[in-house]
């Protein structure tokens, strides 16, 4: 059972579920807040890797100063 990251646009609050495929394409799934089902997915950008290391999110500015540059 994949876990989905979900924004109920009626409560604007987002929550971490574990439901199945089936619960999330016929929208069974309740907002643990309101009771909503109209949540929506919440897509997030993976983290970048550089020779193994997670690569620093702001290496434009952080001037090699921060603690991903290893």
């Amino acid at each position: 059972m994949p876990k989905y990251e979900l924004y109920c646009p009626k409560c604007t609050s987002e929550h971490s579920i574990w439901a199945s495929m089936k619960e999330k394409s016929e929208k069974k799934i309740p907002c643990p807040e309101c009771g909503s089902f109209e949540l929506e997915t919440v897509y997030k950008a993976a983290p970048a890797y550089v020779k193994g290391q997670a690569a620093c999110p702001n290496r434009v500015g952080c001037g090699h100063s921060c603690p991903h540059a290893g």
